[in-house]
């Protein structure tokens, strides 16, 4: 025991009897002959006709190469074993160094024991940082590798060198790459039924082949969340697919037959001309916040005479963006100011369905009011729409955002021929190749055929023929016929009225109850052409039975197998086996 100076006369001298056993030179012989005998290392008993105690199940066994040669019980111990006793050596385990009376070891004749985990080299028994003296080196470090795997000791050999990741022994004609689904499924002899569709089915059909129409429906479908929204504005898997369909099924551009729900407001005549509404305005507000809306301003008027008459407790509109001009954003309303702080039109969409999550919108729901009694209004394209009427006619259950899906009572279609891409429209086409400022930019609109700029004085500073802009567009809105909105409640546009006026036809019993609890707060009258609205929408359905792959068919049934669609849209039937 090692003690502070000046206490050392305290403690009786030690002196060292053997490795590892002190004593008291006070103390007696015939005491330490009396004291319990104590454990000492040593080597297995010995039969006297040589024969080794039987090993114990487990233990370890030293080779040759790490022990002396012991002798036989009652044998004299060599001269190398003498020489080590008198150095403190026992058990014919030599591990201090001591050699012949030179002071030299023959490595070679008497290897030393190697202790397991030594990092020692097999040829010398040597560790790697200690000397043949047995003195300890400085430590050497190999610096980590990195872009690569980090080479092991031992990894060249006969100059052939290998690394962590390289398969060794394998037989001629043999591949160990990772089997694919198609392999798996051979393997467990279990087949996925035909009806059972993945998020792969729909990415490999419609997202990957640029179709998305970015509606946000699909995230709204997914029952166990598996689905978000990437930062390319794209429907992306963030967890695993449960194979469920519903992604898949509520597709516009995917399973859902769009047509079909046509039916669900204006009944069989809906698939005809501009569909059959209840009644058809062109009106505006005639409030003075209206000098910085989109037309009329009929949309913002509808949702705060809502608001205010405690119809909803918010809507479901678009935003710009804080970090990104002129770049949609979904966002929930919830009072007069916040709806004309947001009129106006952008260009390009919200995925508004995959943000339905009242969890997200939580802070401005009305405080203590239960959420199966929350009301909201939708405001968004005709896609959107046809999505969420899908969702609302079944009873599914749809993981968070089944409240959101529940409560929108009120549905307002902005009449559309196309959407874009907000990188392609605003980043080349108008800044990159137009050279517009769009930090400068107060307006747009898409009216008789152009796409119209006018900067923050209401000057226009571009004017041109929208067909210029074709290659902004999503490509998934070449195939919808639904310019009009067929399944909104009212539905919202600039086709068919003069300037600063907005068209208005309402569709549903719902649609107008809004429409007449507004009608004091507007300027209106008969919608001036239901000729110009017809028309465009003729156009419309025009171009969409041309790129449609499938059938346009409003009686089939609302719900395309995707191996139906695959077949017409020439898509892998089954991307699992296909190694997708």
């Amino acid at each position: 025991m090692a003690t502070e100076e000046g206490d050392a006369g305290d403690e009786p001298d030690l002196v060292e009897d053997g490795p590892g056993l002190a004593v008291d030179p006070g103390v007696g012989a015939e005491a330490v002959a009396d004291a319990p005998e104590r454990a000492m290392p040593g080597v297995p008993a010995v039969e006297p006709d040589g024969a080794s105690v039987p090993a114990v199940d487990g233990a370890r066994t030293r080779t040759s190469e790490q022990t002396e040669t012991i002798p036989p019980a009652g044998g004299s111990a060599g001269p190398d074993q003498a020489n080590g006793a008198a150095n403190g050596c026992t058990d014919g385990h030599c591990t201090c160094g001591a050699g012949d009376e030179s002071g030299e070891t023959d490595v070679e004749e008497s290897p030393r024991a190697v202790a397991d985990g030594a990092g020692a080299e097999v040829a010398g028994g040597t560790p790697t940082n200690v000397t043949e003296d047995g003195e300890l080196t400085d430590l050497e470090f190999t610096e980590p590798a990195e872009g690569q795997s980090q080479h092991l000791p031992g990894e060249h050999r006969e100059g052939t060198p290998t690394t962590a990741d390289t398969r060794v022994g394998v037989p001629e004609g043999v591949d160990l790459d990772t089997p694919d689904y198609s392999i798996r499924s051979e393997m467990n002899d279990i087949e996925t039924p035909d009806e059972k569709t993945w998020f792969m089915e729909l990415d490999e059909a419609v997202i990957d082949e640029g179709r998305c129409i970015q509606c946000g429906t699909c995230v709204a479908a997914c029952p166990s969340d598996s689905i978000g929204i990437g930062d390319d504005d794209l429907p992306e898997l963030v967890k695993m697919c449960t194979g469920c369909s519903l992604c898949w099924d509520f597709c516009p551009r995917g399973g859902l037959r769009y047509e079909r729900q046509w039916k669900i407001t204006g009944g069989e005549d809906n698939v005809k001309g501009a569909g059959d509404p209840i009644t058809e305005f062109s009106a505006r507000v005639t409030d003075d916040w209206r000098e910085g809306s989109q037309d009329g301003g009929v949309v913002t008027g509808i949702l705060s005479t809502l608001l205010d008459e405690g119809e909803i407790d918010g809507a479901l509109v678009a935003t710009e963006s804080d970090e990104e001009p002129w770049k949609a954003e979904a966002f929930l309303a919830t009072t007069h100011e916040e709806l004309v702080a947001n009129t106006g039109t952008i260009y390009n969409q919200t995925m508004a369905l995959g943000n339905l999550s009242f969890s997200d919108w939580e802070h401005k729901l009305p405080e203590g009011k239960d959420w199966d009694d929350v009301s909201l209004a939708l405001v968004g394209t005709p896609c959107e729409i046809e999505g969420i009427r899908a969702l609302q006619d079944f009873g599914w259950e749809y993981g968070s955002q089944e409240a959101g899906v529940r409560a929108i009572d009120y549905t307002i279609a902005l009449m559309c021929t196309k959407n874009f891409n907000y990188k392609s429209l605003i980043g080349e086409e108008l800044v990159e190749q137009r050279d517009v400022d769009i930090d400068e930019v107060g307006k747009m609109d898409v009216l008789h055929g152009k796409l119209m700029v006018d900067d923050l004085d209401g000057n226009r500073i571009l004017e041109e023929d929208i067909e210029n802009f074709h290659d902004a567009a999503l490509k998934g809105c070449d195939e919808c016929a639904d310019f009009t909105g067929f399944c909104a409640d009212v539905t919202v546009g600039s086709v068919g009225s003069s300037d600063e006026y907005s068209s208005v036809i309402v569709r549903t019993e719902q649609g107008l109850d809004a429409w007449e609890l507004t009608e004091p707060h507007l300027d209106y009258h008969d919608l001036e052409d239901k000729g110009a609205v017809g028309k465009l929408q003729g156009w419309d359905k025009k171009k969409a039975f041309e790129s449609l792959e499938r059938p346009f068919d409003p009686d089939a049934p609302r719900f395309i197998d995707y191996t139906d669609h695959a077949e017409n849209y020439g898509t892998t039937v089954n991307p699992h086996d296909a190694g997708h």
